[in-house]
């Protein structure tokens, strides 16, 4: 690991190379992957959530007869809110409200 640290503080001359600037540029790409991973959880949620929305409207409406139209404006809200959506979708429509 410290030679690791050497061989960084050679590439970047402008941090003097010394360990304190090391240890803070290691701690620094750590810090940086460690958002990508979180990050990375959340948009892998969110696609979960949109492929589950979309699945659950299809069913819905093949299934059950809900009558929830699937048009351009539902797979889109859908799409963009998941599973929220097509349940107020469904209370709309259990409402009398026209989708």
């Amino acid at each position: 690991m410290v030679s690791l640290l050497f061989q960084v503080g050679s590439l970047l001359p402008s941090l003097g190379g010394s360990v304190a600037s090391e240890a803070l540029l290691v701690i620094g790409i750590l810090a940086v992957l460690f958002l990508i991973f979180r990050m990375g959880k959340l948009v892998l949620g969110l696609v979960i959530n949109s492929v589950l929305g979309i699945i659950a409207m299809f069913v819905l409406d093949a299934v059950f007869s809900v009558g929830i139209p699937i048009n351009l404006l539902t797979v889109v809200a859908t799409a963009l809110f998941g599973l929220p959506a097509v349940a107020i979708m469904v209370l709309f429509r259990l409402g009398g409200v026209a989708l």
